[in-house]
Protein backbone atom coordinates (compact mmCIF):
# COMPACT_ATOMS: atom_id res chain seq x y z
CA UNK A 1 0.00 0.00 0.00
CA UNK A 2 3.06 2.46 1.01
CA UNK A 3 4.33 1.47 -2.35
CA UNK A 4 1.64 2.64 -4.32
CA UNK A 5 0.89 5.32 -2.60
CA UNK A 6 4.16 7.06 -2.56
CA UNK A 7 4.40 5.72 -6.76
CA UNK A 8 0.43 8.41 -6.91
CA UNK A 9 1.97 10.91 -5.07
CA UNK A 10 5.64 10.86 -7.07
CA UNK A 11 3.32 11.36 -10.38
CA UNK A 12 1.67 14.20 -8.24
CA UNK A 13 5.00 15.96 -7.03
CA UNK A 14 6.93 15.71 -10.77
CA UNK A 15 4.78 18.97 -11.34
CA UNK A 16 7.04 20.29 -7.83
CA UNK A 17 10.71 18.81 -9.12
CA UNK A 18 9.94 19.24 -12.82
CA UNK A 19 8.36 22.51 -12.76
CA UNK A 20 7.08 23.32 -16.17
CA UNK A 21 7.12 27.28 -16.45
CA UNK A 22 4.03 27.50 -18.08
CA UNK A 23 2.46 26.52 -14.87
CA UNK A 24 4.44 28.74 -12.97
CA UNK A 25 1.77 31.25 -12.42
CA UNK A 26 -0.76 28.36 -11.30
CA UNK A 27 1.53 26.98 -8.65
CA UNK A 28 1.21 30.51 -6.91
CA UNK A 29 4.22 32.22 -8.63
CA UNK A 30 3.74 35.93 -9.61
CA UNK A 31 5.78 36.20 -13.04
CA UNK A 32 6.63 39.27 -14.31
CA UNK A 33 8.17 40.41 -17.48
CA UNK A 34 10.18 43.10 -18.51
CA UNK A 35 12.69 43.48 -21.19
CA UNK A 36 15.33 46.02 -20.16
CA UNK A 37 15.31 43.74 -16.22
CA UNK A 38 15.40 40.23 -18.24
CA UNK A 39 18.13 42.04 -20.43
CA UNK A 40 20.40 42.92 -17.49
CA UNK A 41 20.13 39.55 -15.78
CA UNK A 42 20.97 37.88 -18.84
CA UNK A 43 23.89 39.61 -19.29
CA UNK A 44 24.76 39.31 -15.40
CA UNK A 45 24.33 35.39 -16.25
CA UNK A 46 25.43 34.68 -19.75
CA UNK A 47 29.41 34.86 -19.16
CA UNK A 48 28.36 32.26 -16.33
CA UNK A 49 26.50 29.40 -18.72
CA UNK A 50 29.05 30.08 -20.76
CA UNK A 51 32.44 29.31 -18.45
CA UNK A 52 29.75 26.12 -16.90
CA UNK A 53 29.72 24.76 -20.59
CA UNK A 54 26.12 25.35 -20.82
CA UNK A 55 23.91 27.37 -23.43
CA UNK A 56 22.94 29.96 -22.80
CA UNK A 57 19.85 29.84 -24.86
CA UNK A 58 18.77 26.57 -23.52
CA UNK A 59 18.32 28.20 -19.96
CA UNK A 60 15.01 30.35 -19.23
CA UNK A 61 15.46 33.27 -16.96
CA UNK A 62 12.09 34.54 -15.03
CA UNK A 63 11.39 36.84 -12.94
CA UNK A 64 9.17 36.53 -9.72
CA UNK A 65 7.58 39.40 -8.29
CA UNK A 66 7.75 38.54 -4.45
CA UNK A 67 9.92 40.66 -1.95
CA UNK A 68 11.88 37.16 -0.02
CA UNK A 69 15.29 37.18 -1.05
CA UNK A 70 15.06 34.23 -3.40
CA UNK A 71 16.35 32.41 -6.39
CA UNK A 72 16.22 28.73 -7.45
CA UNK A 73 16.51 26.14 -10.81
CA UNK A 74 13.23 23.95 -11.37
CA UNK A 75 12.54 22.11 -14.58
CA UNK A 76 16.01 21.31 -15.17
CA UNK A 77 17.12 24.16 -16.72
CA UNK A 78 14.81 27.54 -15.48
CA UNK A 79 16.14 29.83 -13.16
CA UNK A 80 13.79 32.35 -10.92
CA UNK A 81 14.99 35.26 -9.42
CA UNK A 82 12.78 37.41 -6.78
CA UNK A 83 12.71 40.93 -7.41
CA UNK A 84 13.07 41.31 -3.67
CA UNK A 85 16.60 39.41 -3.94
CA UNK A 86 17.28 42.18 -7.05
CA UNK A 87 16.27 44.96 -4.87
CA UNK A 88 18.40 44.15 -1.64
CA UNK A 89 21.52 43.18 -3.19
CA UNK A 90 24.07 45.29 -2.78
CA UNK A 91 25.12 46.17 -6.43
CA UNK A 92 25.41 43.27 -9.37
CA UNK A 93 27.97 41.50 -7.53
CA UNK A 94 25.83 40.12 -5.46
CA UNK A 95 23.64 39.16 -7.96
CA UNK A 96 25.98 37.91 -10.15
CA UNK A 97 26.95 35.54 -7.01
CA UNK A 98 23.65 34.13 -6.43
CA UNK A 99 23.40 33.56 -10.06
CA UNK A 100 26.61 31.85 -10.14
CA UNK A 101 25.97 29.27 -7.29
CA UNK A 102 22.54 28.28 -8.92
CA UNK A 103 24.52 27.61 -12.06
CA UNK A 104 26.77 25.31 -10.41
CA UNK A 105 23.69 23.80 -9.42
CA UNK A 106 22.51 23.36 -12.61
CA UNK A 107 26.17 22.22 -13.90
CA UNK A 108 26.11 19.61 -10.86
CA UNK A 109 22.97 18.10 -11.81
CA UNK A 110 21.65 18.41 -8.58
CA UNK A 111 17.94 18.82 -9.55
CA UNK A 112 17.94 14.97 -11.18
CA UNK A 113 19.13 13.69 -7.77
CA UNK A 114 16.07 15.68 -5.94
CA UNK A 115 13.26 13.87 -8.20
CA UNK A 116 15.82 10.18 -7.40
CA UNK A 117 14.80 11.14 -3.64
CA UNK A 118 10.99 11.12 -3.96
CA UNK A 119 11.53 7.90 -6.38
CA UNK A 120 12.99 6.26 -3.32
CA UNK A 121 11.13 7.56 -0.61
CA UNK A 122 8.95 4.84 0.79
CA UNK A 123 8.35 6.14 4.60
CA UNK A 124 5.41 7.20 5.81
CA UNK A 125 7.16 10.55 7.09
CA UNK A 126 7.78 11.42 4.26
CA UNK A 127 4.47 10.32 2.05
CA UNK A 128 3.17 13.06 4.81
CA UNK A 129 5.31 15.88 3.52
CA UNK A 130 4.70 14.84 0.32
CA UNK A 131 0.91 15.56 1.20
CA UNK A 132 1.25 18.28 2.31
CA UNK A 133 3.37 19.53 -0.99
CA UNK A 134 1.14 18.34 -3.39
CA UNK A 135 -1.87 20.27 -1.18
CA UNK A 136 0.48 23.43 -1.99
CA UNK A 137 0.79 22.89 -5.57
CA UNK A 138 -2.38 22.40 -5.75
CA UNK A 139 -3.96 25.22 -4.26
CA UNK A 140 -1.20 27.83 -4.82
CA UNK A 141 -0.62 28.52 -1.07
CA UNK A 142 3.11 27.26 0.38
CA UNK A 143 2.02 27.30 4.15
CA UNK A 144 -0.64 24.68 3.67
CA UNK A 145 2.24 22.48 2.68
CA UNK A 146 4.33 23.70 6.05
CA UNK A 147 1.31 22.79 8.27
CA UNK A 148 0.41 19.48 7.11
CA UNK A 149 3.91 18.38 6.99
CA UNK A 150 4.68 20.07 10.52
CA UNK A 151 4.75 17.94 13.50
CA UNK A 152 8.23 15.41 13.19
CA UNK A 153 8.22 16.03 9.46
CA UNK A 154 11.12 18.62 9.23
CA UNK A 155 13.85 15.94 8.42
CA UNK A 156 12.15 14.34 6.06
CA UNK A 157 11.09 17.89 4.08
CA UNK A 158 14.45 18.71 4.53
CA UNK A 159 15.73 15.81 2.54
CA UNK A 160 13.43 16.64 0.03
CA UNK A 161 13.52 20.38 -1.00
CA UNK A 162 16.88 21.63 0.22
CA UNK A 163 20.33 21.25 -1.26
CA UNK A 164 22.60 18.40 0.13
CA UNK A 165 25.29 19.53 2.60
CA UNK A 166 27.65 18.60 -0.06
CA UNK A 167 24.95 19.30 -3.15
CA UNK A 168 25.82 22.87 -1.07
CA UNK A 169 29.50 22.43 -1.10
CA UNK A 170 29.64 21.38 -4.61
CA UNK A 171 27.37 24.66 -5.98
CA UNK A 172 29.95 26.47 -3.62
CA UNK A 173 32.84 25.44 -5.36
CA UNK A 174 31.57 25.49 -8.88
CA UNK A 175 30.37 29.19 -8.31
CA UNK A 176 33.82 30.15 -7.07
CA UNK A 177 35.15 28.62 -10.57
CA UNK A 178 33.14 30.12 -12.80
CA UNK A 179 33.56 33.64 -10.66
CA UNK A 180 37.27 33.22 -11.82
CA UNK A 181 36.94 32.02 -15.28
CA UNK A 182 35.00 35.04 -16.14
CA UNK A 183 37.53 37.05 -14.14
CA UNK A 184 34.92 38.49 -11.22
CA UNK A 185 35.31 38.98 -7.72
CA UNK A 186 33.44 36.52 -5.45
CA UNK A 187 33.28 39.26 -2.97
CA UNK A 188 29.57 39.67 -3.54
CA UNK A 189 28.32 36.03 -3.23
CA UNK A 190 30.68 36.05 0.47
CA UNK A 191 28.75 39.41 1.27
CA UNK A 192 25.04 38.13 0.06
CA UNK A 193 25.87 34.90 2.25
CA UNK A 194 26.85 37.30 5.52
CA UNK A 195 23.18 39.05 5.33
CA UNK A 196 21.70 35.32 5.51
CA UNK A 197 23.86 34.03 8.01
CA UNK A 198 22.25 36.31 10.95
CA UNK A 199 19.23 34.80 10.04
CA UNK A 200 19.75 31.62 11.25
CA UNK A 201 18.13 32.26 14.79
CA UNK A 202 14.85 33.33 13.02
CA UNK A 203 12.06 31.12 12.71
CA UNK A 204 11.53 29.26 9.57
CA UNK A 205 8.74 31.19 9.04
CA UNK A 206 10.57 34.31 8.97
CA UNK A 207 13.51 33.39 7.37
CA UNK A 208 14.84 33.79 3.47
CA UNK A 209 13.41 31.37 1.56
CA UNK A 210 16.88 30.93 0.36
CA UNK A 211 18.53 30.09 3.27
CA UNK A 212 15.83 27.88 4.03
CA UNK A 213 16.71 25.73 0.72
CA UNK A 214 20.19 26.28 0.91
CA UNK A 215 21.39 25.65 4.02
CA UNK A 216 24.24 27.35 5.55
CA UNK A 217 26.44 27.19 8.11
CA UNK A 218 29.47 29.03 10.04
CA UNK A 219 31.86 26.53 7.95
CA UNK A 220 30.30 27.80 4.38
CA UNK A 221 30.50 31.60 5.66
CA UNK A 222 34.71 30.50 6.65
CA UNK A 223 34.99 29.00 2.80
CA UNK A 224 33.54 31.65 1.27
CA UNK A 225 35.78 34.58 2.98
CA UNK A 226 38.85 32.40 2.60
CA UNK A 227 38.24 31.87 -0.56
CA UNK A 228 37.74 35.46 -1.52
CA UNK A 229 41.17 36.30 -0.08
CA UNK A 230 42.61 34.11 -2.47
CA UNK A 231 40.94 35.27 -5.52
CA UNK A 232 43.00 37.40 -7.91
CA UNK A 233 39.81 39.20 -8.61
CA UNK A 234 38.51 39.38 -5.11
CA UNK A 235 39.28 43.48 -5.41
CA UNK A 236 37.72 43.64 -8.86
CA UNK A 237 34.98 45.71 -8.70
CA UNK A 238 31.76 45.71 -10.95
CA UNK A 239 31.88 47.40 -14.49
CA UNK A 240 30.22 50.87 -14.07
CA UNK A 241 28.27 49.69 -17.27
CA UNK A 242 27.03 46.57 -15.09
CA UNK A 243 26.44 49.08 -11.98
CA UNK A 244 24.45 51.22 -13.97
CA UNK A 245 22.15 48.52 -14.81
CA UNK A 246 21.88 47.85 -11.56
CA UNK A 247 21.34 51.13 -10.13
CA UNK A 248 18.28 51.44 -12.90
CA UNK A 249 16.83 47.62 -12.44
CA UNK A 250 16.87 48.70 -9.02
CA UNK A 251 14.87 51.74 -9.39
CA UNK A 252 12.46 50.50 -11.71
CA UNK A 253 11.44 47.77 -9.58
CA UNK A 254 11.08 50.07 -6.71
CA UNK A 255 8.97 52.57 -9.41
CA UNK A 256 6.74 49.70 -10.68
CA UNK A 257 6.67 47.66 -7.60
CA UNK A 258 6.30 50.09 -3.89
CA UNK A 259 4.17 52.80 -3.12
CA UNK A 260 4.38 56.67 -4.33
CA UNK A 261 5.40 57.72 -0.46
CA UNK A 262 8.29 54.90 -0.32
CA UNK A 263 9.54 55.64 -3.94
CA UNK A 264 9.84 59.34 -2.83
CA UNK A 265 11.36 58.38 0.57
CA UNK A 266 14.70 56.57 -1.02
CA UNK A 267 14.50 59.13 -4.39
CA UNK A 268 13.36 62.33 -3.46
CA UNK A 269 12.77 65.08 -5.78
CA UNK A 270 16.37 66.33 -4.95
CA UNK A 271 18.05 62.88 -6.43
CA UNK A 272 18.52 64.03 -9.98
CA UNK A 273 20.33 61.13 -11.02
CA UNK A 274 18.83 58.98 -13.98
CA UNK A 275 17.57 56.15 -11.19
CA UNK A 276 16.12 58.75 -9.41
CA UNK A 277 14.17 60.55 -12.04
CA UNK A 278 13.43 57.09 -13.75
CA UNK A 279 11.53 55.42 -10.26
CA UNK A 280 10.04 58.69 -9.75
CA UNK A 281 8.31 58.71 -13.61
CA UNK A 282 7.26 55.33 -12.89
CA UNK A 283 5.44 56.08 -9.43
CA UNK A 284 4.17 59.11 -11.06
CA UNK A 285 2.60 57.51 -13.91
CA UNK A 286 1.01 54.43 -12.03
CA UNK A 287 -0.32 57.25 -9.63
CA UNK A 288 -2.18 58.17 -12.78
CA UNK A 289 -0.35 61.22 -12.83
CA UNK A 290 0.86 62.28 -16.43
CA UNK A 291 1.87 66.26 -15.74
CA UNK A 292 4.66 64.69 -13.93
CA UNK A 293 5.74 61.78 -15.31
CA UNK A 294 5.64 62.59 -19.17
CA UNK A 295 8.25 65.77 -18.60
CA UNK A 296 10.50 63.35 -16.74
CA UNK A 297 10.69 60.67 -19.19
CA UNK A 298 10.70 63.14 -22.14
CA UNK A 299 13.86 65.03 -20.12
CA UNK A 300 15.30 61.07 -20.51
CA UNK A 301 14.90 60.88 -23.80
CA UNK A 302 16.47 64.01 -24.34
CA UNK A 303 19.78 62.98 -22.64
CA UNK A 304 19.76 59.48 -24.12
CA UNK A 305 18.04 59.40 -27.11
CA UNK A 306 19.43 56.43 -28.32
CA UNK A 307 18.20 54.32 -25.37
CA UNK A 308 15.17 51.86 -25.79
CA UNK A 309 13.76 51.41 -22.51
CA UNK A 310 12.98 55.17 -22.23
CA UNK A 311 10.79 55.02 -24.97
CA UNK A 312 9.31 52.30 -24.24
CA UNK A 313 8.06 53.23 -20.99
CA UNK A 314 6.87 56.44 -22.68
CA UNK A 315 5.11 54.30 -25.34
CA UNK A 316 3.61 52.56 -22.29
CA UNK A 317 2.71 55.54 -20.31
CA UNK A 318 0.71 56.42 -23.28
CA UNK A 319 -0.81 53.44 -24.43
CA UNK A 320 -2.59 52.84 -21.07
CA UNK A 321 -4.03 56.37 -20.96
CA UNK A 322 -5.45 55.91 -24.26
CA UNK A 323 -3.04 58.07 -26.49
CA UNK A 324 -2.69 55.29 -28.83
CA UNK A 325 -1.09 56.53 -32.25
CA UNK A 326 1.29 58.41 -30.18
CA UNK A 327 2.14 55.20 -28.38
CA UNK A 328 2.84 53.29 -31.70
CA UNK A 329 5.52 56.09 -32.51
CA UNK A 330 7.32 55.62 -29.10
CA UNK A 331 7.33 51.97 -29.63
CA UNK A 332 8.70 52.13 -32.94
CA UNK A 333 11.40 53.96 -31.81
CA UNK A 334 11.88 51.63 -29.27
CA UNK A 335 11.67 48.79 -31.40
CA UNK A 336 14.48 50.16 -34.08
CA UNK A 337 16.95 50.52 -30.98
CA UNK A 338 16.56 47.11 -29.63
CA UNK A 339 15.09 44.91 -32.71
CA UNK A 340 15.62 41.52 -31.17
CA UNK A 341 12.91 42.55 -27.79
CA UNK A 342 9.90 40.38 -28.02
CA UNK A 343 8.50 42.02 -25.06
CA UNK A 344 8.94 45.65 -27.29
CA UNK A 345 7.93 43.39 -30.31
CA UNK A 346 4.71 42.63 -28.23
CA UNK A 347 3.78 45.71 -27.05
CA UNK A 348 4.19 47.69 -30.15
CA UNK A 349 1.45 44.94 -32.07
CA UNK A 350 -0.48 45.51 -29.62
CA UNK A 351 -0.48 49.19 -29.90
CA UNK A 352 -0.58 49.07 -34.13
CA UNK A 353 -3.64 46.32 -33.75
CA UNK A 354 -5.31 48.84 -30.93
CA UNK A 355 -5.33 51.73 -33.41
CA UNK A 356 -7.26 49.91 -35.80
CA UNK A 357 -5.36 51.31 -39.14
CA UNK A 358 -6.11 48.82 -41.46
CA UNK A 359 -2.85 49.84 -42.98
CA UNK A 360 -1.06 48.66 -39.37
CA UNK A 361 -2.25 44.88 -39.13
CA UNK A 362 -0.02 43.63 -41.51
CA UNK A 363 2.81 44.73 -39.71
CA UNK A 364 1.48 44.10 -36.73
CA UNK A 365 1.46 40.31 -37.58
CA UNK A 366 5.30 40.51 -38.50
CA UNK A 367 6.33 41.44 -35.49
CA UNK A 368 4.17 38.90 -33.89
CA UNK A 369 5.85 36.23 -36.29
CA UNK A 370 9.27 37.29 -35.10
CA UNK A 371 8.14 37.18 -31.49
CA UNK A 372 6.80 33.31 -31.59
CA UNK A 373 9.76 32.29 -33.70
CA UNK A 374 11.11 32.49 -30.46
CA UNK A 375 8.61 32.24 -27.72
CA UNK A 376 6.08 29.69 -29.84
CA UNK A 377 4.30 29.03 -25.94
CA UNK A 378 3.17 32.73 -25.89
CA UNK A 379 -0.35 32.50 -25.11
CA UNK A 380 -0.51 36.28 -25.07
CA UNK A 381 1.63 36.87 -28.64
CA UNK A 382 -0.82 34.08 -30.37
CA UNK A 383 -4.10 36.09 -29.09
CA UNK A 384 -2.96 38.81 -30.84
CA UNK A 385 -2.06 37.24 -33.98
CA UNK A 386 -5.61 36.08 -33.76
CA UNK A 387 -6.72 39.34 -33.84
CA UNK A 388 -4.91 40.20 -36.89
CA UNK A 389 -6.38 37.50 -38.44
CA UNK A 390 -9.49 37.94 -37.64
CA UNK A 391 -9.22 41.80 -38.61
CA UNK A 392 -8.01 40.25 -41.99
CA UNK A 393 -10.99 38.07 -42.05
CA UNK A 394 -9.16 34.89 -42.44
CA UNK A 395 -11.20 33.01 -40.07
CA UNK A 396 -8.95 29.69 -40.69
CA UNK A 397 -5.60 31.51 -39.28
CA UNK A 398 -7.68 33.33 -36.89
CA UNK A 399 -8.84 29.37 -35.55
CA UNK A 400 -5.73 28.15 -35.99
CA UNK A 401 -3.90 30.86 -33.62
CA UNK A 402 -6.72 30.65 -31.29
CA UNK A 403 -5.98 27.06 -31.09
CA UNK A 404 -1.68 28.00 -30.24
CA UNK A 405 -3.10 30.73 -27.61
CA UNK A 406 -5.38 27.63 -25.89
CA UNK A 407 -2.54 24.90 -26.28
CA UNK A 408 -0.46 27.88 -24.52
CA UNK A 409 -2.66 28.52 -21.53
CA UNK A 410 -3.46 24.92 -21.20
CA UNK A 411 -6.94 25.18 -21.92
CA UNK A 412 -7.11 21.90 -23.81
CA UNK A 413 -10.68 21.14 -24.78
CA UNK A 414 -10.83 24.79 -25.97
CA UNK A 415 -7.52 24.07 -27.83
CA UNK A 416 -9.05 21.45 -29.29
CA UNK A 417 -12.01 22.79 -30.71
CA UNK A 418 -10.26 25.57 -32.14
CA UNK A 419 -7.66 23.12 -34.29
CA UNK A 420 -10.22 21.10 -35.33
CA UNK A 421 -12.16 24.23 -37.02
CA UNK A 422 -8.92 25.27 -38.38
CA UNK A 423 -8.25 21.86 -40.01
CA UNK A 424 -11.84 22.08 -41.82
CA UNK A 425 -11.26 25.44 -43.12
CA UNK A 426 -7.65 24.96 -44.37
CA UNK A 427 -6.30 23.11 -47.46
CA UNK A 428 -5.59 19.43 -46.92
CA UNK A 429 -1.44 18.77 -46.73
CA UNK A 430 -1.10 22.85 -46.08
CA UNK A 431 1.42 23.19 -43.33
CA UNK A 432 -1.13 25.33 -41.09
CA UNK A 433 -3.88 21.97 -42.07
CA UNK A 434 -0.78 19.88 -40.26
CA UNK A 435 -0.36 21.96 -37.46
CA UNK A 436 -3.87 22.04 -36.52
CA UNK A 437 -3.51 18.37 -36.24
CA UNK A 438 -0.46 18.67 -34.12
CA UNK A 439 -2.53 20.83 -31.46
CA UNK A 440 -5.34 19.21 -31.63
CA UNK A 441 -3.46 16.04 -30.89
CA UNK A 442 -1.06 17.43 -28.39
CA UNK A 443 -3.90 18.37 -26.64
CA UNK A 444 -6.12 15.46 -26.24
CA UNK A 445 -2.82 13.98 -24.90
CA UNK A 446 -1.95 16.04 -22.63
CA UNK A 447 -6.17 16.46 -21.39
CA UNK A 448 -6.04 12.69 -20.83
CA UNK A 449 -2.82 13.47 -18.36
CA UNK A 450 -4.75 15.80 -16.81
CA UNK A 451 -7.32 13.56 -15.50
Amino acid sequence: MIKRTTALLFCLLLAFVGWLPGKAAAQGLNLVRDAEIENTIRLYATPLFRAAGLNPNAITLYLVNDKSLNAFVAGGRNMFIHTGLLMEADGPLEVIGVLAHETGHISGGHLASRTQAIKTAQTSALITTLLGIGAAIATGQGGLAGAVASGGQDVALKNLLTYTRSQEASADQAALTFLTATKQSPRGLMTFMEKLQGQEVLFTDNQDPYLRSHPLSEDRIIFFRDQTEKSPYKDVPASPDLIERHDRMVAKLTGFLEPLSRVLRKYPESDQTVPGRYARAIAYYRKGNLDQALPIIDSLIAEHPEDPYFHELKGQVLFENGRIDESVTEYEIAKSKLPNSGLIRQALAQAQLETNDPALIDPALENLEVILQHEPNNAFAWRLTAIGHGRKGDKAETSLALAEAALARGEYGEAVGFAKRAEGLLDAGSPGWLRSQDIANEAERLQKERR
